[in-house]
């Protein structure tokens, strides 16, 4: 099935009521990261196993995400009842789409292969920007790339009464480049939010790339967070709409935990290369009408090279 597209930030999702007809699943991945592995040791830096900068980086490889992947999409084809959709929570590429040329023919061979694997899905896959997809610190000419190849980088839908909103984070790490696109981003969160606190859906749920926090709302700022007081900002008005949970990835482990009593936050690991000590996978995620549960499930049949 083709990798679905969004266009004026709404994404029509094939097979879906407006309506809750009754208890789905979906999966939720982040990070498949195409050419990662070949970049990277896995042991929490970039950089430390070829590098970008290897003379040999446009003949670099990515057979171990394609394997991945694979064995990713294979396993949700065989599920029964099908999941509505699949999400992948950002990186879904590895090449910086700023570096220059010999980066972005790179990163033109990883998406035709991202596509490639990923048309073989029985269900529908909807993508979400990373740091990776646009660059940590996003352009005009990075944002175009970016959706010239995938679609709106922020976009709402609904699938079986349950209202979906999508985030590019990017724009909250880093707008020094694009304040215009981060506004517009902005103003049209905040739309959204007003139809998830509207009551008119049964769920109301966010997808982005870099979460909000890792384990607790009030830990120190790391790479791999937001700053206070951004976060307690944002978390405080997905909150306050209603919005009860937040899916993310970026951190290539497991992690997350609750801002309060109805609001989780959970940190998806990656489908590609690890950096911690949780094995490749993706979430299983149950909806029913009065509740919201995931599972994070390993991939099979991948063999020992690389976790």
């Amino acid at each position: 099935m083709p990798v679905l597209r969004a266009e004026n930030h709404s994404l029509e999702l094939p097979g879906s009521s407006g309506d809750w007809t009754g208890d789905f699943t979906f999966i939720q991945a982040a990070d498949c990261q195409f050419g990662m592995e070949w970049t990277c040791d896995g042991s929490g830096g970039y950089g430390q196993k070829n590098g970008y900068e290897n003379p040999e980086y446009e003949n670099s490889t990515w057979y171990h995400e394609i394997r991945w992947c694979t064995s990713m999409v294979n396993m949700i084809n065989k599920m029964e009842p099908k999941p509505k959709f699949a999400i992948m929570c950002g990186d879904i590429l590895d090449a910086w789409p700023n570096k220059g040329e010999l980066w972005l023919r790179v990163r033109d061979k990883q998406y035709a292969d991202f596509q490639k694997v990923f048309k073989e899905l029985d269900v529908p896959l909807v993508c979400v920007c990373g740091n990776h997809d646009v660059g940590n610190s996003p352009t005009q000419q990075t944002v175009q790339k970016y959706r010239s190849d995938f679609g709106d980088d922020w976009f709402s839908f609904v699938c079986n009464g349950v209202f979906c909103i999508v985030i590019n984070s990017q724009y909250y790490e880093d707008p020094q480049f694009v304040p215009e696109i981060a506004t517009e981003q902005d103003s049209w969160l905040d739309e959204q939010l007003k139809i998830a606190k509207s009551g008119k859906y049964k769920h109301s749920v966010l997808f982005q790339h870099i979460p909000w926090f890792l384990k607790t709302p009030d830990e120190p700022k790391v790479y791999y967070n937001f700053l206070q007081p951004l976060r307690e900002t944002m978390l405080r008005k997905f909150a306050d709409a209603g919005v009860s949970k937040i899916f993310c990835g970026h951190y290539h482990r497991n992690a997350g935990g609750w801002y309060n009593e109805n609001m989780e936050l959970i940190v998806t690991s990656a489908v590609g290369l690890q950096q911690g000590e949780d094995r490749n996978g993706f979430r299983v995620v149950s909806v029913s009408e009065k509740e919201i549960n995931h599972e994070y499930v390993e991939l099979e049949n991948i063999d020992e090279e690389t976790k």
